[in-house]
């Protein structure tokens, strides 16, 4: 099997220097002083063991919020580590900063779902490609695993067309605005997806 084969297409960059998934902004905020703390005390021998303590820390540790019944509204990293909680887009913003935080080029990635899911496309050190991974958390059917090529990648929802669970290509640096502006409408304690988009304006 080609390990850079996905079950789920291919990914490409949205931008052409790798540095630019590793910026800090508004929401991928990895030079707050918590988010610094946390990712120093993730960091481990070799980056491609920090990226899995990275991802487990966020798949295992930070609720998501329909699981629990919480429902922070946080979306910017360091407010999702704060609160403990929040929606699979708050989660992935927070994997993302947590791993440009030790130096590991992290971007954003969307799946259609019923509404539009979030989770990230990693850039491991000695690979040449770019790989899913998916810390939304595994109750309620999600199943979301660490990998470290495409051909091993387990997304939390599996993708099929027939159900219209499809995956875009973009790894975006930042988040898209129209994502964003649907986040900034949520409200700490209202349940519900009604605020986020169904897919994304361009996206295939």
């Amino acid at each position: 099997m080609d390990p850079s084969v996905s079950p789920y297409g291919p990914l490409r960059a949205d931008h052409p220097d790798l540095d630019a998934y590793l910026a800090a902004d508004e929401v991928l905020d990895h030079r707050h002083p918590a988010v610094v703390e946390r990712a120093a005390a993730l960091r481990r021998a070799d980056p491609v063991a920090t990226a899995e303590a990275v991802f487990d820390f966020v798949r295992d540790r930070i609720d998501h919020s329909a699981d629990v019944g919480r429902w922070s509204a946080a979306y910017r990293a360091s407010d999702v580590l704060a609160a403990g909680d929040a929606i699979c887009h708050g989660k992935a913003h927070l994997l993302a900063a947590l791993l440009r935080a030790n130096g590991i080029p992290a971007g954003l990635c969307y799946q259609r779902l019923e509404v539009l899911h979030g989770l990230n496309g990693v850039f491991l050190s000695g690979s040449s490609w770019w790989v899913r991974l998916d810390g939304r958390g595994n109750r309620n059917g999600a199943d979301g695993r660490f990998a470290t090529t495409p051909a091993a990648e387990q997304p939390a929802w599996t993708g099929d067309p027939a159900l219209d669970r499809h995956h875009y290509a973009t790894v975006y640096a930042a988040t898209p605005p129209v994502l964003l502006d649907g986040l900034r409408r949520a409200r700490p304690g209202a349940t519900g997806f009604d605020y986020l988009p169904l897919e994304l304006p361009g996206e295939a």
